[in-house]
């Protein structure tokens, strides 16, 4: 065998080592596995540095000796400790074993070895060399690289390996799914491609773990995807790793882990539960409110004001007038009910259209609204429901001109029409309105709208009945 051991045990090895000795002496004692090798004799003829830290025995000591028996292994285990790392010479590939091995200090330890035969110059058998290294450490190295493994397949979680420039190196399937792309095809793609909004915020999170190291506690973090079904926006609970390698004397970072779970679900649960919890606790405050007003309609728009909080920016409220409400003759023809769709609803009440405020009646009287056809507020009273509407995505003048032709603030982007209805009688409309930095309307927003609706109607309908001015 043409091997050699470190610089200081290379006389050790006899009368002729060849050309080049010391490199592999450089090499063999910069390996993490200890390494001994055996002529055709069975005597050790190399002897590394890691395999004096295992055992204790140093290269001097050990080189030259024939086999392990009466030093390395008991004399009770030596013959067959000695046949079958020699039974590799004559075998083809490599053999596995495990022994239990004595330290020079008198204790044993249990080694996995790996040894395999090694030709002479004519093809014949010339020794075995045999690597070997602690079970425990070969068991810890198993299960990291099982770890690892698994975390790149089957992870529950969502694994992205990021290098320093920040582009993903490995994904697994998890992670593959959640962005929206191939486990090939993400790879080296910067995130900015993937990530529409939040995107910034990921980068700076992966910037200071490299920078600074892992925060101790995972992060949430809101980010919109951009998906071949368009753009999707998840919540990921997230947690960052630096990696750094482990063969260097100083830390060298390779890059992030990044773990992720889309808890979107969960977070959009716990904010509706949230949203309920503080609609049901202002209609309470509103409801003991209202009960302390002398004047029914100062009740009503008591209501709106707790209603607005969270909610929305601007309230209108459209009442039909007194005369159609209480079954009166329509002027101009037509029955009872069916004047609010011919445009007589009067604005009441209101919140300022320039600035936040509190809702009250309209200054200097109320005046009939002049609503167009096909207006949302008469569509609500026509359904006898709810109507929900919205500008659109534009530009901010096409939001206002789309605000001006219903008759609403200009800053309204996004609408909801709920009828006012008590004793079986339409008594006008609700109107609520959020501005263009806000999301539009939802069902559940319906719901919550349609609960103040009933209680403001209540209010109207009780003013109408002592006869205080609801219009």
């Amino acid at each position: 065998m043409s091997v050699s051991t470190s610089r200081g045990t290379t006389d050790a090895l006899g009368p002729d080592p060849f050309p080049g000795s010391e490199l592999l002496a450089a090499l063999l004692d910069g390996m993490d596995a200890a390494l001994c090798a055996f002529d055709a004799s069975g005597t050790v003829t190399h002897w590394n540095r890691e395999a004096e830290r295992i055992l204790g025995w140093s290269a001097q000591e050990a080189v030259g000796r024939t086999g392990f028996a009466g030093w390395a292994v008991r004399r009770a285990d030596a013959d067959e400790v000695q046949a079958r790392l020699m039974s590799a010479m004559d075998a083809p590939g490599r053999q596995v074993h495990e022994f239990a091995l004595l330290r020079k200090d008198g204790g044993r330890v249990l080694v996995r070895t790996q040894s395999a035969g090694v030709r002479g110059a004519e093809g014949k058998p010339a020794g075995v060399y045999c690597a070997f290294s602690e079970v425990h450490a070969q068991i810890d190295l198993e299960r990291a690289i099982a770890l690892s493994e698994a975390l790149l397949e089957d992870a529950s979680w969502g694994v992205v390996l990021v290098d320093v420039d920040l582009r993903p190196t490995v994904v697994n399937a998890y992670a593959s799914r959640a962005l929206g792309g191939g486990r090939t095809t993400l790879l080296g793609r910067p995130l900015g491609e993937l990530v529409v909004q939040g995107v910034e915020e990921l980068e700076a999170a992966l910037h200071h773990v490299l920078a600074e190291g892992a925060p101790g506690a995972p992060a949430e973090m809101w980010v919109t995807l951009r998906t071949a079904e368009g753009e999707r926006r998840r919540c990921w609970r997230s947690g960052f790793l630096r990696l750094a390698s482990p063969l260097t004397e100083e830390p060298v970072p390779l890059g992030v882990g990044w773990l992720f779970r889309d808890v979107t679900a969960t977070k959009l649960a716990q904010q509706e539960a949230d949203r309920l919890r503080f609609r049901t606790s202002q209609l309470h405050r509103a409801g003991r409110t209202a009960s302390e007003c002398e004047d029914p309609m100062e009740a009503a728009t008591s209501l709106l004001d707790f209603a607005l909080a969270g909610f929305a920016d601007h309230v209108l409220l459209d009442l039909t007038a007194a005369d159609t409400a209480s079954g009166g003759p329509v002027p101009g023809g037509g029955a009872a009910g069916d004047s609010a769709a011919g445009g007589r609803l009067v604005r009441t009440a209101a919140t300022p259209s320039d600035a936040p405020g509190p809702c009250l009646p309209v200054a200097g009287g109320s005046l009939p609204v002049r609503y167009g056809p096909g207006h949302p507020a008469l569509q609500a009273v026509e359904r006898t429901g709810s109507v929900r509407t919205s500008a659109g995505a534009g530009n901010p003048g096409a939001a206002a001109a789309w605000a001006a032709e219903r008759r609403w603030p200009g800053d309204a982007a996004h609408a909801l029409c709920t009828v006012l209805r008590s004793r079986g009688r339409t008594l006008g409309v609700l109107t609520f309105l959020r501005a263009a930095n806000r999301a539009a309307f939802e069902r559940p927003d319906t719901t919550y709208a349609e609960t103040v609706a009933a209680r403001v109607a209540g209010a109207v309908d009780l003013a109408r009945a002592v006869g205080r001015p609801a219009d």
